[in-house]
C-alpha cells in the first residue's frame, strides 16, 4: 500500500539493486541482448516446423460462480494466467487477456488459441499475483478491466510504480522485495528470487524487480515460478519454504542463446525437483509464439522428463478444472492432449532435439 514516493524509496533500499537496477544472485546472467542480431537472424533464416498450431486447439468453457466455493480448484487460462480457487476466494496469476503479448494489439505475438473464459466473466477477485512486468505477464488492457472487481495486487517491487500510473489506487498494491511476505484473504504470499529480467521498453531495463511466489492457504501449498532461468536459488526456496504440494514451473519460450533466463524442459523438471516439489504443471507454453521451437516441443520434452523421474504431470487442457485437494487422481494426470496435433510425420526424436543432454538434469 505503497505512495510513490515509498516505492521510490523501497526500490533504492533493497539488497538487490545494484547501481540504479535490479539484478539476479548470478552476477553474470545474461538476456540475450548482446545477440540481438544473430537471433534476429535466425528468424529470419531458420525454418521451424510448427511454431503455432495448424487447427483449433482444445479448451474447456469456464463457468465459474460469481462467488468461489470451498473446493479448491486450478484452471490454466492461457500461457502463465492461472485462476485459483483456495479458501473460498478467486485469485489470477499474470493475467493476460489481450489477444497479443505485446504493447501493441496491432502487431506482435498472438495467442493462438480461444480463452476458456472472457475478461468480461472472470468473477470478483480476492487478489492478482503478478511476476514481473514483460508484456506476456503484465497486461494494461486486463489490469485496467479487473481493478475495480480485486481487492488486492501482490506484486514485486517497482512493479507497483506501473500499477498506480494506469490509476490503481495505493491501497489495493502490496509490493514485496524477495524473501519478504505478506497475507491476504487467509492466504499467504512469499516473494521468492527468480533469475529473469524486466523492462516494457528500450528504456526501463530492470527498473522492476522479478520474483517466483510461494503461496500457502489451507489447503495446499503452491509455487508459482513466474519466469527464470534455472539457478541454485530454486534449491534455496525448496530448502526454506518446501516441499510443495505443487509447483507451476515456466517450460517455454526457451533458446541456448538466452538459457540464463528461461528454462530447457528439463531444467524445469529439475527446478520441481529442487524445490521438493510433488506434482508440476508446466506453464507459459501453447500459447504464444516466444521463441524458435515448435509449439509442442515443451509439454512433449517436459512429459518425457517427468515421465524418467518419476514425477506426477499435470497438463490440462485450457480451462480444465484441477481439484487441488484430489491432484493423485486429477483427469490431468498425465493427459497428453498435445499429442492429437502432433504431425504424423514428425518423430519423438525430431521433436526433442539432439540438443537435450542428459546434463540438463
Amino acid at each position: 500500500m505503497a505512495t510513490q514516493t515509498e516505492t521510490d524509496a523501497n526500490t533504492k533500499t533493497s539488497a538487490h539493486v545494484k547501481g540504479d537496477t535490479f539484478s539476479n544472485e548470478a552476477p553474470n546472467t545474461h538476456s540475450g541482448e548482446g545477440n540481438l542480431l544473430s537471433i534476429l537472424w535466425r528468424y529470419m533464416t531458420e525454418s521451424i516446423p510448427d511454431k503455432s498450431p495448424n487447427q483449433a486447439l482444445p479448451i474447456q468453457k469456464m463457468q465459474l460462480n460469481p462467488t468461489a466455493d470451498a473446493t479448491p480448484m486450478l484452471y490454466k487460462i492461457s500461457h502463465s494466467t492461472v485462476l485459483l480457487q483456495l479458501n473460498g476466494q478467486y485469485w489470477l496469476t499474470d493475467p493476460v487477456f489481450s489477444k497479443r503479448a505485446s504493447p501493441s494489439q496491432m502487431f506482435g505475438p498472438k495467442r493462438f488459441h480461444e480463452l476458456p473464459i472472457e475478461l468480461d466473466n472472470i468473477p470478483a477477485l480476492a487478489g492478482i499475483i503478478l511476476s514481473h512486468d514483460h508484456y506476456d505477464h503484465l497486461d494494461k488492457h486486463s489490469i485496467l478491466a479487473l481493478a475495480e472487481r480485486t481487492q488486492k495486487f501482490i506484486v514485486p517491487l517497482g512493479v507497483d510504480k506501473h500499477l498506480l500510473a494506469w490509476g490503481v489506487p495505493a491501497s489495493k498494491i502490496v509490493a514485496l522485495d524477495w524473501w519478504q511476505a505478506t497475507q491476504h484473504a487467509g492466504l499467504s504470499f512469499t516473494a521468492t528470487p527468480a533469475q529473469h529480467f524486466s523492462g516494457r521498453g528500450i528504456t526501463d531495463k530492470n527498473q522492476t524487480l522479478w520474483a517466483s511466489w510461494v503461496i500457502l492457504s489451507p489447503e495446499i501449498k503452491l509455487f508459482f515460478s513466474g519466469d527464470s532461468g534455472y539457478f541454485s536459488g530454486f534449491k534455496t526456496i525448496g530448502d526454506k519454504l518446501g516441499p510443495f504440494d505443487l509447483t507451476l514451473i515456466e517450460t517455454g519460450a526457451y533458446d541456448e542463446m538466452w538459457a540464463d533466463i528461461h528454462m530447457q524442459p528439463e531444467q524445469s523438471l529439475r527446478a520441481h525437483l529442487d524445490l521438493r516439489g510433488r506434482h508440476l504443471i508446466p506453464i507459459h507454453n501453447s500459447s504464444f509464439d516466444l521463441a524458435l521451437h515448435s509449439w509442442y516441443e515443451p509439454l512433449e520434452r517436459i512429459s518425457v522428463a517427468a515421465k524418467a523421474y518419476c514425477v506426477p504431470l499435470l497438463t490440462p487442457e485450457f480451462g480444465q478444472g484441477i481439484n487441488l485437494s484430489d491432484l493423485a487422481h486429477s483427469p490431468a494426470l498425465n493427459h497428453a492432449w498435445w499429442k492429437t496435433y502432433l504431425p504424423k510425420d514428425r518423430t519423438v526424436f525430431e521433436i526433442i532435439p539432439a540438443r537435450m543432454s542428459s546434463d540438463k538434469l
